[in-house]
């Protein structure tokens, strides 16, 4: 570990010990998660921008938010946890997930490579649906997208209607105006596209469900 991790370990550990910051004192993984939220839309952001300055502030927040939770997460009393735990459990998946570079190094594609990381994610998570790892809780466009995403790998053969069919030579840009004009739409129709989708994902997961205990 770097010298500069640890000065933002034991700067972090003295914020939130006693005699420390009492703002932090008071926080728990909840109270962060709006933080968590912000910090990444701001990243995101800031990559959209190209803007190499604001990449490493936002970073760094983020980073700040990983190193406040884990430093709650050694207080608590059933399972403690520390940065060095995380960074151990992440490192140990990598090279679980890339055989190819640690195990047997081979010539795979990068669909390839995505395949087998997603078969592991399966097997090692023991999952037996679609649907499971997927946080519901997501806003409604990129949960549609990883439920159609998984459907697609899985090869379920799930019907999904396309009243609007894209060219196939479509690029991200006309995407983009097909999908704007379908809110603008909405919106004069006082219709609300977020719960729209929504319900609209909900069903196509009952869907799923419904396929898995064929």
């Amino acid at each position: 570990m770097s010298s500069e991790l640890i000065r933002l370990r034991e700067v972090m550990d003295k914020l939130r010990s006693p005699g420390g910051c009492p703002w932090d004192a008071q926080q728990d993984h909840s109270s962060l998660l709006k933080y968590l939220l912000e910090e990444s839309y701001e990243f995101i952001e800031a990559v959209e921008n190209n803007d190499r300055q604001a990449m490493q502030e936002e970073l760094g927040d983020l980073l700040l938010q990983i190193y406040f939770h884990s430093r709650m997460a050694e207080e608590d009393a059933k399972q403690p946890f520390d940065i060095e735990d995380i960074a151990k459990s992440v490192a140990d998946k990598l090279i679980r997930r890339h055989p190819h570079v640690f195990a047997a190094p081979s010539n795979e594609s990068s669909e390839d490579v995505l395949a087998n990381w997603e078969r592991q994610k399966v097997s090692e998570k023991g999952r037996t649906s679609a649907i499971d790892g997927v946080p519901l809780g997501q806003p409604a466009l990129p949960l549609a997208t990883k439920i159609i995403y998984r459907l697609n790998k899985l090869n379920y053969e799930v019907p999904i209607s396309h009243p609007i069919s894209l060219p196939n030579e479509a690029d991200q840009d006309q995407l983009g105006q097909v999908l704007l004009g379908l809110i603008s739409q909405a919106v004069e129709k006082g219709l609300d596209p977020e719960a729209a989708l929504r319900n609209a994902t909900k069903a196509l997961i009952a869907q799923i469900q419904e396929h898995e205990t064929r």
